[in-house]
């Protein structure tokens, strides 16, 4: 991917190196340390903020320049999408905050560790993402490449705009009124249409940037073929369980993103009325 020497974005908050919960008061913080005393978990201690300063946290050259690059794709998808909501659905893009953690994170939607992997949250209209998941789609998932790493961020970012037109509440509204497994068919929907929604930003950014090198698709349709519920349910020696998906086959992820990335057009994109996923 064609990303150096393009300015990032302004949305980008750094917390890398900062310990969990800010403004603990000596209560939690004794209760910690009798779960500590009592054999609990050591890393309680780490995840308290006592109020005394940090030290600026410094990554490896290879952190670093991973940060600048989430931070230009960032900026790639902003100014994709404050052109483009506006001219295909006639409304204005709110920008995201993309969160930038190391360990583990206190968000809107509760406290998540590294290996939940890159996710957004809708009550803050933050993603968030631990660079190590950089290292984690090359050598876990076998996913190599920027332009994998892209993907993600923009399949994030997809999510944000799911929350903006509304289609997320409305996800949401249906838990408890329908079965487990009808949510879960609901939820594939959702992420389908996230990957459509990150398609639709390559073709763009792509005709606005010129932002694609020789294999940059291959690379997204790999990381979303890696990451499909089917192939991470066989890979976990598991048995492979439609009902359970929530995310969607390793061949529908690829298909949807293609179709985003050929059409560009975001009437193609609706996956909740689409009989055949």
């Amino acid at each position: 991917m064609r990303w150096r020497g393009r300015s990032g974005s302004g949305n980008v908050r750094d917390i890398r190196g900062k310990t969990l919960g800010v403004g603990l008061g000596a209560g939690s913080i004794i209760v910690a340390l009798i779960v500590y005393l009592l054999g609990g978990d050591p890393e309680i201690l780490n995840q308290i903020d006592t109020g005394a300063p940090q030290e600026e946290y410094v990554g490896t050259p290879e952190e670093e320049e991973a940060a600048q690059f989430v931070s230009v794709v960032l900026k790639d998808t902003e100014d994709v999408w404050d052109e483009l909501l506006p001219h295909q659905l006639q409304k204005n893009y709110k920008h995201p905050q993309l969160v930038l953690f190391t360990r583990a994170v206190q968000s809107a939607c509760g406290q998540a560790g590294s290996a939940t992997g890159p996710f957004y949250c809708p009550p803050d209209q933050s993603v968030y993402i631990d660079l190590s998941f950089y290292s984690d789609l090359k050598n876990k998932f076998g996913a190599p490449g920027d332009f994998a790493m892209a993907y993600v961020i923009a399949h994030e970012v997809g999510h944000h705009i799911q929350n903006l037109l509304g289609i997320t509440d409305q996800l949401h509204s249906a838990r408890g009124s329908v079965s487990e497994e009808e949510y879960n068919q609901l939820s594939v929907r959702l992420e389908l249409q996230a990957d459509f929604l990150a398609g639709v930003w390559a073709h763009h950014a792509q005709k606005m940037k010129n932002i694609l090198e020789p294999g940059d698709i291959e690379e997204a349709l790999n990381a979303a073929n890696a990451i499909g519920d089917d192939r991470l349910q066989k890979q976990s020696g598991g048995v492979v369980v439609p009902e359970s998906f929530t995310h969607g086959t390793s061949e529908q992820r690829m298909r949807w993103f293609k179709k985003g990335f050929d059409t560009g057009n975001l009437s193609y994109g609706d996956t909740f009325n689409t009989v055949n996923l």
